[in-house]
């Protein structure tokens, strides 16, 4: 996807920092009393050395292992949290002085926790929401409307929201989210735990909502699909660093990709062989398998035809969830 039209900055990031301090303590109520006068602090840099600018009206996607400073970073750019040190800019503000021009610019969506109200109907949520931003009532009633036809979820506003499934309170968390139509919006993990259906609705509906308003959007995500499929950039993160940052297929074509090969030969083979790629065909086998580079795919198919008819041959590509999960297991970057 391009986004096309004048940009200007949204974020600029310069050496950002975060630690978090705790404590470490034994097991026991007389090691909890002496943690009251000699307690063992515990450092951990969620995120160290950061630098990044982000333009208007893109998709960021950020991807990294469990602890790899992404929800920490959207807290700081939305100003939940405070910097340990470093500059965060965000529209121009500071986050962390939460300064309402900032609050009414911006929005954030967290998938495991819950903006509206449990036991009143979202329409009645966006009413109290709309109160509170200072929007025009009719105004905003519309758009309520016309942002649940996009979701296709109007027959749901009128019920009570703990009555409906994850999949449709997590439209109505949406709906929420852009109800004051801000200028930049923090998803993280917005279809955990939703159906196959759902995660594609939303999924559609965000690209779509980007083009029309062009609203920047930062998003997290353990979905391989929602990263590849709405991202015009990628930021791979890793121990509170961005290790990669550019577009998904550059990274693609930057990592090392191997081709899954797979050979089914008319009878079995009847010796055991060592293969020259390395691998080891055992007698009785009439199927074989092979991850390679796609140089090597040529001379692993002439070494198996020397040993007998190939009925059948598959090679299949390595798909982006892989290349992320072989990334995320290294312990260096591409960056």
């Amino acid at each position: 996807m391009c986004v096309k039209g004048p940009v200007a900055q949204i974020i600029h990031c310069k050496d950002l920092e975060r630690v978090f301090v705790t404590y470490k303590k034994e097991e026991g109520i007389l090691n909890s009393f002496k943690g009251f006068f000699q307690r063992q602090h515990i450092e951990k840099k969620a995120l160290q050395s950061l630098d990044l600018q982000v333009d208007s009206g893109v998709i960021v996607g950020l991807v990294g292992a469990n602890g790899a400073g992404k929800t920490t970073l959207l807290k700081l750019l939305s100003g939940l949290i405070h910097p340990t040190s470093g500059l965060v800019e965000v529209l121009g503000f500071k986050p962390f002085e939460r300064k309402p021009e900032f609050l009414r610019q911006m929005s954030i969506l967290l998938g495991q926790k819950n903006q509206l109200w449990w036991d009143i109907s979202p329409l009645d949520s966006f009413s109290l929401l709309a109160s509170i931003y200072g929007l025009d009532a009719l105004s905003s009633r519309q758009r309520v409307y016309q942002l649940a036809e996009m979701l296709a979820c109007t027959d749901q506003l009128q019920i009570q929201l703990r009555r409906l499934s994850l999949g449709e309170r997590m439209k109505m968390e949406i709906i929420g989210a852009l109800l004051h139509k801000p200028k930049i919006l923090f998803l993280d993990e917005p279809t955990i735990g939703l159906d196959v259906v759902a995660q594609n609705t939303i999924r559609h509906f965000l690209e779509q909502y980007v083009k029309e308003e062009r609203p920047t959007i930062l998003l997290t995500s353990h979905y391989m699909d929602d990263i590849s499929k709405l991202s015009h950039r990628l930021l791979l993160m890793k121990e509170g660093q961005i290790k990669y940052d550019g577009t998904v297929d550059q990274f693609m074509e930057l990592s090392v990709q191997k081709q899954k090969v797979i050979c089914t030969f008319r009878h079995p083979i009847t010796q055991s062989k060592e293969l020259q790629w390395g691998g080891l065909l055992q007698a009785g086998q009439d199927v074989v398998e092979a991850d390679l580079p796609p140089e090597q795919v040529s001379e692993f198919l002439s070494e198996l035809r020397s040993l007998g008819t190939i009925e059948q041959i598959r090679v299949e590509e390595t798909d982006f969830e892989e290349v992320i999960r072989g990334f995320l297991e290294k312990d260096v970057g591409l960056r």
